[in-house]
């Protein structure tokens, strides 16, 4: 990937230094904070290219030039929530629209679509886009998007996102993928031909459970002003010392994401040998069904973990009680390891129906992997499966 100057470095290095020396004055090695609101004008018209914060801060600028050159794009915005950026991103269609998604994505997500598109008269489908024919069947006159998340929250189901994208680009759809899960350390979905590349910046981004924010990269100019002019309308973008944090967490992005990856990929083998466990989701296992999918399209199979527990054996709240590592959390991404039931608490807000449609029932437990030893969060949960009574 290129530099502003041509240069060609890796991730590595982009993560570090892109979008990092603003300071002239002094030179400082991280990025200054410009917490101002307002910026003095020098005289009627002219500023030193920026005016109002909402609009542009340089420390804010600072993580936009970061992030499109780690996803490969051209242009990004950083925004106060994940969702936040899905709803900037949704405000690019109008009323009479119709967007495919799949129906096994983020419960929040799921409810904007559900319940407040619609009443701006836009249409959302629900599909299993593990099935690419699903998407081309269910496409109309007035279909205007594509929305994938891949893996899936929580159960890790894959798109083929070259697929769905190339069905995409013949009906001439717009393609928006929620790249959360795999970070673009694992996941570069510009490269299978997506044209707008979504994150909840609260995850894995960030990686320090400190921040909540979003970001929305495009690879298009036309696209680009028509994304920022909504961000700035709207008024979704993150504050500035937000976006210094992020700076500061995304630095270390790709070596969090290999210690996810190492700690995830042996708690799901180990999941796998347990009797208290009647199935793991991770598509790091030679056994998922879109492992070799993941291998084509991912560099990388992520931090996130899920399973059914078997409630015959162990109820979920007394696994829940035995565990000291694995806080009882919603959310994902942090160093630290979170556990969490998705029935009761990421996807409570949509319908009992929708979450059985997904597969989700309430045995099933999802964990964020953090970066603690692995030897350690195995030991714990051995600790929290280790109870026979419910």
């Amino acid at each position: 990937m290129s530099s502003e100057h041509g240069e060609s470095f890796q991730t590595e290095t982009l993560a570090v230094h892109r979008g990092v020396y603003k300071d002239t004055a002094y030179n400082s090695v991280t990025t200054p904070i410009y917490p101002t609101s307002t910026f003095a004008f020098e005289r009627i018209g002219v500023h030193k290219g920026y005016d109002y914060t909402r609009s542009g801060n340089p420390t804010r600028q600072a993580l936009h030039e970061n992030l499109a050159a780690l996803e490969g794009g051209t242009a990004a915005w950083a925004t106060c929530t994940g969702m936040s950026a899905i709803t900037s991103v949704a405000m690019l269609f109008e009323s009479g629209d119709h967007i495919v998604t799949g129906h096994d994505i983020y419960s929040g997500t799921i409810r904007l679509f559900e319940q407040v598109l619609p009443r701006l008269g836009i249409e959302v489908s629900f599909v299993r886009m593990r099935d690419p024919r699903e998407v081309r069947r269910t496409i109309r006159p007035n279909t205007r998007a594509v929305f994938i998340e891949t893996p899936s929250n929580p159960l890790l189901n894959l798109v083929d996102l070259a697929a769905v994208n190339a069905i995409a680009r013949e009906h001439s759809l717009l393609s928006i993928v929620d790249n959360t899960f795999m970070s673009p350390y694992f996941q570069k979905p510009f490269d299978f031909g997506a044209d707008i590349v979504i994150h909840s910046m609260t995850k894995y981004l960030n990686g320090h459970s400190d921040v909540v924010g979003g970001a929305i990269i495009v690879r298009d100019g036309k696209l680009a002003e028509r994304v920022g002019f909504l961000v700035n309308a709207l008024g979704t973008a993150c504050s500035p010392f937000d976006a210094w944090l992020v700076l500061r967490g995304v630095k270390t992005l790709p070596y969090r994401m290999e210690a996810h990856q190492r700690n995830a990929l042996a708690v799901a083998r180990w999941l796998a040998t347990q009797p208290a466990v009647k199935r793991v989701y991770y598509p790091g296992l030679e056994d998922h069904p879109d492992h070799t999918l993941a291998r084509k399209q991912m560099t990388g199979f992520g931090g996130m973990v899920s399973f059914d527990l078997d409630l015959d054996r162990i109820g979920v709240d007394a696994l829940f009680s035995r565990l000291k590592l694995f806080s009882l959390a919603e959310s994902l991404g942090g160093v630290e390891s979170l556990v969490e039931q998705p029935w009761t608490m990421s996807h409570s807000s949509i319908s009992e129906q929708r979450r059985r449609d997904a597969g989700i029932s309430p045995s099933t437990i999802r964990l964020s992997i953090g970066i603690e030893h692995p030897d350690d969060l195995i030991a714990d949960l051995a600790r929290g499966l280790s109870l026979v009574a419910r």
